[in-house]
């Protein structure tokens, strides 16, 4: 079943990642480095959750509030169009990221009703902020996270302070190119994006 809220006339904003899981490492593996592409700020209303928007938050609904507003829960801090799979890479500090589609079953490509249109990289404007090292959550694993072994070599992250469903195993002490670059005390190899896609972690 698909989750999704409508907003903003056409527009649907689906939560797509708010957890990250990544691949423990095998000898010889790589991570693509994706580098994010530049996004400009249209000013409220303008575009749907553009760069520096703010949506609400609610049961049934995101929709697009002043960042001002008593209502603004979160703010867009990256924005892209297309798929996230095929897509940059949000910021390590996103909290939580939303897919934006186009209800035009006309226009469809896989019969769901929907047009992909892009994703919106969230940053919640209060506590928690579970993108942040160590916090359990957002859509990357970084240096300072936390893991369990999830099964069939992947791993998931999970709070350090083990207040997550899951207590934590390991967590990820620094990030290099190479694997054979790891502290000698690494017991685990997680695979990250970016420049330094080999994570090295050790149990805690």
């Amino acid at each position: 079943m698909r989750l999704g809220w409508r907003c903003a006339g056409l527009l649907l904003a689906v939560v797509v990642g708010v957890s990250g899981c990544q691949k423990s490492s095998d000898p010889g593996s790589d991570a693509s480095d994706r580098k994010p592409s530049s996004s400009v700020s249209s000013g409220y209303g303008a575009v749907f959750l553009a760069v520096d928007e703010c949506s609400s938050r609610g049961r049934a609904a995101f929709t697009e509030v002043p960042c001002t507003s008593e209502r603004a829960a979160a703010r867009v801090i990256a924005r892209y169009d297309g798929k996230v799979t095929e897509g940059p890479s949000c910021p390590a500090r996103t909290d939580f990221v939303l897919h934006i589609s186009e209800d035009r079953p006309t226009g469809d490509e896989d019969g769901n009703g929907e047009i992909p249109r892009g994703y919106a990289c969230m940053r919640n404007l209060e506590l928690p902020h579970p993108g942040d090292p160590g916090g359990g959550g957002g859509p990357r694993t970084v240096v300072g996270d936390c893991v369990y072994s999830a099964g069939q070599g992947e791993v998931r992250e999970t709070a350090c302070d083990g207040s997550g469903a899951r207590d934590p195993e390991y967590r990820v002490t620094a990030a290099v190119p190479d694997r054979s670059l790891c502290p000698a005390a690494t017991e685990l190899y997680v695979s990250l994006e970016g420049g330094n896609p080999v994570g090295c972690a050790k149990r805690v």
